[in-house]
């Protein structure tokens, strides 16, 4: 393979995992659907009353038609991006989301995070993690995020303007808890 062949195949990979099947979204729900896209990526999924995190495509339980509800999202070292995201704009539960080390989260993906209106509502704690694509653009827009109670910030070189980033997104949010791990 010529040198960088390599990482075009894995983009191209990734982008074929990313690309949002409505009609799989029809047939078998949001949240299934949702389940086997964040997966497939190499991300995990915990539903509405399960401690457990699942993480076995292969293992993702069957069940009626809207059983599993998605409540919490653990996306770390995932090839998920922004193209996929229309896979959480049916999700109704989710109060947990937690971004780390994902090289395709920009804040392209964060604004659209926050103009899901599910996710308007429902989501609580926000934790974004050695996301270095992020900047203060990305975390700005957060602002309609109007629910959210817990945002925590770690190895995000991308943000340059922390105090009047901070500041304007406290204004915003007031009861918003942030916490920050930034250099």
């Amino acid at each position: 393979l010529p040198p960088g062949s390599c990482r075009t195949f894995w983009g191209w990979l990734n982008a074929v995992f990313n690309k949002v099947d409505h009609e799989r979204i029809r047939a078998v729900g949001p949240d299934r659907a949702a389940s086997e896209w964040l997966l497939r990526c190499g991300a995990l999924v915990r539903y509405q009353g399960s401690p457990k995190w699942q993480q076995d495509y292969n293992g993702l339980p069957t069940g009626p038609l809207g059983k599993y509800k998605i409540e919490a999202i653990s996306a770390t070292d995932s090839c998920i991006m922004y193209r996929g995201f229309d896979y959480l704009d049916g999700l109704e539960h989710v109060t947990d989301i937690k971004l780390e080390k994902c090289m395709y989260i920009q804040d392209e993906c964060l604004q659209r995070l926050s103009e899901t209106n599910n996710l308007q509502k429902s989501l609580q704690q926000l934790k974004i993690i050695s996301c270095g694509n992020v900047t203060d653009k990305g975390i700005l827009a957060l602002h309609k995020l109007t629910n959210l109670e817990y945002l925590y910030l770690s190895d995000l070189p991308g943000i340059r303007e922390k105090e009047r980033t901070f500041r304007v997104l406290q204004q915003a949010l007031p009861n918003l808890e942030l916490e920050l791990d930034l250099e």
